[in-house]
C-alpha cells in the first residue's frame, strides 16, 4: 500500500541529496525537455558527481519483457516503462554511492567515501524507552510539518504538462517529507487514467504481485534515509509492531500513536500531536472523475476506528500459527502471480489467501490486508493508506517476516519472475517512482546486505543487548549530565561539612615557647590536615 505525492520549487538555496522521485532541479523545463535527470553534486560542481568518480550521466535500459494479462492496454501511463515517460537519462552511481546526483551511500554504506559498512537494528516499539518512544513520535511530526527541499510531487501526468502546440508548462508542488511519502504510495498505486472519463482500476506497481515485498522494503529504507537527514539523527531506525495475537491496536494510546477521541470514535484522542494532521491523497473517485493527481493538499483529520469494521472480511488479526504457516510455504510467486495465486509465499502474506490453507479468499483480507482493514480509517484504503503512521510499524513487522523467510528458504534470485508478471513486478523493472533507480529483482535478498536487522532475529546474546542492556545504557547517557552534577555537588557538600567538623573539633593549639620548635609544629599540622582532608 502506497501513497506518492511530489511537488516543485524552482529555486532553493540548499539542496540535500537523496532517492525519491522528482528532484527538484529535475522539475524544470530544461530537464523535462531534454528528458535528462542528472543533476549536478555539489562536492565537485559536475553531473552526478563525475569529475570524483562518483557515477556519469547514462542512457536508461528498461528490459520490456512480457507482463501478465491484467493490464490490456500500452502508452496510456506515466508509469509504464518507469521511468522513459519522464526521463530517459538519468544518474548512475559508481561503486557505493547513491543517490539522484551520487552524492549519497548505498543502503548499508556510510563514511565520506561510503567505504564503511554498518548495520542498524529496528527495534519492537514496546522494547524503547519512554524518550526513545517520544523521539520518534517527534520526528514522525517534524517530518509531517517540514517541506521536503529534495522533492516535488507531480500535480499531472506529462501529456497534461505539455499544451497542443508542444509547450511545455511543468506542474509539480511543494510536499512535505513525510506527505512525500503518502504521495508517492498513492502514486505507485493509482488508477490508470485513460482518458474521456474512464479509468483503470485493475492496476497497481507496487501491490497484488510479486514486487510488493522488495518495493515496500525500499519505500522503508528511503523513509529511514530522509529522517535521517532531516533529524542529523544518523543511527534512526523504524520501530516495529509485533501485532501476532493481538486482539486490540496495542499501539493506539495516546503515548503513541494515537488514542480514540471520545467526542468522536473515527477521530484521534486530542491528546495526540495525531489528531491535527491532515490526509492527503484520499478521494481516488474524486481525482478519477475529474481526470487529475493527487495533489497534495490536505483533505481532512486522519481516521482510525480500530475493530469497527466488517467482521464478515476481518475474523481476527493474524496469529503466531497464522504466521508460521505462511512462513512454511516455500514458493515465492505461483500461477498468475496476482491476487488469485495459491500456495504463494507472498499472496499470503500480503493477505489475499489464507494463512491456514494458502488458498486464495476472494471477499477476504488475512495477514498484511487484515490490519489495514481492522484500523478502519485512513489506513484501509490502499491509495492513501500510508497517512497513518502506523503504517510504517506494520510495514516494518511485515518486512521482518519477509526477511524469515529469506532467510528459511535460502531462494536464488531465479525464484524471482522475469516475465509474465502483472505490470510492473518482473525482475528487471524498475520501481515506481523511485529516482535514483531500483530494479525489483536487486532487492529480493537479505536485509543484512543492506544495512540493517531486526532485533527479534538476533541471536540471544545480541538480542539481550540490543532490547535491555543498550537501552540502558542510552538512559544513563541521557541522564549523566545529572549524575555528574549530583557528584559535584555532593563533594562541595562534604568538603564543606568536614571543614566545618575540623574547625570545631580539633583543640586550640597554644604558641609554643620555643621558636626553635614552631616551623616542625607548623608543618607537622599541615601535613595531618590536608592527610585527614584526603581521607575523608
Amino acid at each position: 500500500m502506497l501513497s506518492l505525492s511530489l511537488s516543485v520549487l524552482f529555486a532553493l538555496s540548499s539542496i540535500h541529496l537523496s532517492e525519491g522521485q522528482f528532484p527538484r532541479p529535475c522539475a524544470t523545463v530544461e530537464a523535462l525537455t531534454s528528458r535528462q535527470c542528472c543533476p549536478l553534486w555539489p562536492g565537485d560542481g559536475s553531473a552526478c558527481g563525475a569529475r570524483s568518480g562518483r557515477g556519469f550521466c547514462n542512457d536508461v535500459v528498461v528490459l520490456d519483457l512480457p507482463d501478465g494479462p491484467q493490464f490490456p492496454h500500452a502508452g496510456v501511463d506515466d508509469r509504464e516503462l518507469w521511468p522513459l515517460a519522464f526521463y530517459n537519462r538519468t544518474c548512475r552511481c559508481a561503486g557505493n554511492f547513491q543517490g539522484f546526483n551520487c552524492g549519497e551511500c548505498k543502503f548499508g554504506f556510510s563514511g565520506p567515501t561510503c567505504a564503511q559498512r554498518r548495520e542498524n537494528i529496528r527495534r519492537n516499539i514496546f522494547s524503547l524507552s519512554q524518550s526513545e518512544q517520544q523521539r520518534f513520535i517527534s520526528y514522525l511530526n517534524l517530518a509531517k510539518t517540514t517541506v521536503s527541499q529534495d522533492y516535488v510531487i507531480a500535480t499531472a501526468t506529462r501529456a497534461q504538462m505539455q499544451d497542443m502546440n508542444g509547450t511545455l508548462t511543468p506542474r509539480f508542488s511543494n510536499v512535505s517529507v513525510y506527505d512525500l511519502f503518502v504521495w508517492m504510495h498513492y502514486y505507485v498505486s493509482r488508477d490508470t487514467l485513460l482518458g474521456a472519463g474512464r479509468v483503470w482500476q485493475d492496476v497497481d506497481f507496487a501491490h497484488e504481485a510479486a514486487a510488493f515485498l522488495p518495493w515496500h522494503r525500499v519505500f522503508l529504507l528511503f523513509w529511514e534515509n530522509e529522517i535521517r537527514k532531516l533529524t542529523g539523527d544518523a543511527n534512526f531506525t523504524i520501530p516495529y509492531w509485533d501485532w501476532t495475537n493481538a486482539e486490540d491496536c496495542q499501539v493506539c494510546t495516546d503515548a503513541l500513536m494515537g488514542g480514540r477521541s471520545s467526542l468522536d470514535p473515527n477521530l484521534i484522542s486530542p491528546a495526540s500531536v495525531f489528531s491535527s494532521w491532515k490526509v492527503i491523497c484520499t478521494l481516488p473517485e474524486v481525482y478519477n472523475s475529474q481526470e487529475v493527481l493527487c495533489g497534495g493538499t490536505g483533505e481532512g483529520p486522519l481516521l482510525r476506528n480500530p475493530g469497527n469494521h466488517d467482521p464478515n472480511r476481518v475474523r481476527r488479526l493474524p496469529t503466531t500459527a497464522d504466521v508460521e504457516f505462511v512462513l512454511s510455504l516455500g514458493e515465492y510467486e505461483t500461477g498468475p502471480m496476482d491476487r488469485r495465486a495459491n500456495l504463494s509465499f507472498r499472496n499470503a502474506l500480503e493477505g489475499f489467501a489464507s494463512p491456514e490453507t494458502g488458498m486464495a479468499v476472494p471477499g477476504q483480507s488475512t495477514m498484511h490486508n487484515a490490519l489495514h482493514v481492522f484500523m478502519n480509517g485512513s489506513m484501509s484504503s490502499v491509495q492513501g493508506s500510508a497517512n497513518d503512521p502506523i503504517f510504517l510499524l506494520h510495514h516494518a513487522f511485515i518486512d521482518s517476516i519477509f526477511e524469515r523467510w529469506l532467510r528459511k528458504h535460502q531462494p536464488p534470485r531465479s525464484h524471482y519472475p522475469v516475465s509474465n508478471a502483472p505490470i510492473g513486478h518482473n525482475d528487471g523493472y524498475y520501481m515506481v517512482p523511485f529516482i535514483p533507480l531500483f530494479r525489483n529483482g536487486d532487492y529480493f535478498l537479505g536485509t543484512k546486505a543492506l544495512g540493517y536487522e531486526y532485533a527479534y532475529l538476533l541471536d540471544p546474546s545480541q538480542r539481550f543487548m540490543q532490547e535491555f542492556i543498550t537501552p540502558y545504557l542510552q538512559h544513563v547517557r541521557q541522564i549523566w549530565p545529572w549524575l555528574v552534577g549530583a557528584g559535584v555537588l555532593g563533594a562541595l557538600l562534604a568538603a564543606a561539612i568536614t571543614t566545618l567538623i575540623i574547625s570545631t573539633c580539633l583543640p586550640i593549639r597554644t604558641k609554643p615557647t620555643h621558636g626553635e620548635h614552631q616551623p616542625l609544629l607548623q608543618s607537622s599540622d599541615e601535613e595531618a590536615t590536608a592527610s585527614y582532608q584526603t581521607t575523608l
